[in-house]
């Protein structure tokens, strides 16, 4: 059974710092483009970054560039979400999934994603 659990989801204050993990099991995806999404109340989901898993290749929304930095430890089968410089507007679920192969790193489509995981809060207050 394939799982995507992600941790490190908090409350932090505009202009802080969060690490989001999220561990795999089930399945290796060493070889598998992996992505953040996010949720916020009433909005649609939101991609945020994506890694390859051929050449560790990033890249990420563009309101999130500069700030996040996604990263992968593939011996420990864990994607990364490092966070920086929270904005009130970065409030939201925070969700990783793996890509579907075929797909372009650069697809923002969810539905381009096949496995997902729960989610994890992020609340960054002003």
């Amino acid at each position: 059974q394939v799982q995507l659990v992600e941790s490190g989801g908090g409350l932090v204050q505009a202009g802080g710092s969060l690490r989001l993990s999220c561990a795999a099991s089930g399945r290796t995806f060493s070889g598998s483009r992996m992505g953040w999404f996010r949720q916020a109340p009433g909005k649609e989901r939101e991609f945020v970054a994506a890694i390859s898993g051929s050449d560790g290749s990033t890249y990420y929304a563009d309101s999130v560039k500069g700030r996040f930095t996604i990263s992968r430890d593939n011996a420990k089968n864990t994607l990364y979400l490092q966070m920086n410089r929270l904005k009130p507007e970065d409030s939201a679920v925070y969700s990783c999934a793996a890509g579907q192969p075929g797909y372009s790193l650069r697809s923002s489509y969810s539905r381009d994603y096949h496995y997902w995981g729960q989610g994890t809060q992020v609340t960054v207050s002003s």
